[in-house]
């Protein structure tokens, strides 16, 4: 195989990886809404990037880290205005926005189908040391706080009173959430970047005994889904980033059909 079909795997298998644990967490707090508006705003950050000459990889994490604690601060205040809809208000907004700063700044030029779905054939080398340093540092953040996300997962106020800050522990899981929407972006896209988190991790979840065992799980079901979408898109000519989520969608309704002891 060339070689950008191996750094293309690399890259997928290394998202894949750090997804696992992360989606998992999403899965059990039900953050798929949450995480849609990150990635939408990943189009405002590659924005401003271009336009202000910054690496667009440090431009979307920056962006994605002003929203992530925007959101943080919106739920915490009491509105009239349900979580949800707050949610759905910024992710559009963000998503409008970026598309306006585009059409309005004659100096950009990018290519909205592979930004918005991803142009995984496209990694370079310095991109997968931007995945496996920035999903490396992830990953180490997640392991060593993994007790305190699950005490906020299945029950804040236990978790409170067992002495764990709760408001830094949702903040903490927001950015890293964040983080590898903005690492993973070129592997499928700012649109399907979230499906990539969840999918795999609500297959897993059917199987799984331990969060332990789902995280690994999860991990184990993204890089399948990465390696065939990538086989099929190659023989087939098939966009590769959507090729993944199918091929993910189906782990998922075939994990459905499994039957599992209760």
């Amino acid at each position: 195989m060339n070689d950008f079909v191996w750094f293309a795997l690399f890259a997928g298998l290394g998202i894949a990886i750090i997804a696992g644990p992360l989606g998992s967490l999403m899965v059990w707090r039900r953050m798929a809404y949450f995480s849609d508006a990150l990635a939408h705003s990943a189009l405002l950050g590659v924005a401003l990037g271009l336009f202000w000459q910054l690496n667009l990889n440090f431009a979307v994490l920056l962006l994605s880290t002003v929203v992530a604690l925007i959101m943080i601060l919106l739920q915490h205040r009491r509105q009239q205005v349900t979580a949800d809809t707050l949610l759905g208000i910024l992710a559009h907004s963000m998503l409008a926005i970026g598309m306006v700063v585009i059409a309005l700044v004659p100096s950009i030029r990018i290519d909205l189908l592979n930004l918005l779905f991803g142009d995984i054939l496209s990694i370079t080398p310095s991109d997968l040391l931007w995945i496996y340093g920035g999903g490396a540092a992830v990953f180490l953040t997640c392991v060593l706080c993994w007790r305190s996300f699950l005490a906020i997962t299945i029950h804040e106020d236990l978790a409170r009173v067992e002495g764990v800050h709760v408001f830094a522990q949702r903040l903490l899981l927001t950015l890293l959430i964040a983080a590898v929407i903005a690492i993973g972006m070129k592997l499928v896209g700012m649109l399907l970047i979230t499906s990539l988190l969840i999918i795999p991790a609500a297959a897993a979840r059917r199987f799984a005994t331990t969060p332990e065992g789902m995280a690994i799980l999860a991990s184990t079901f993204g890089c399948i889904a990465v390696a065939i979408g990538l086989l099929w898109s190659l023989f087939f000519n098939v966009p590769t980033g959507p090729a993944i989520v199918v091929c993910a969608a189906s782990i998922f309704v075939m994990s459905q059909m499994v039957p599992v002891r209760e």
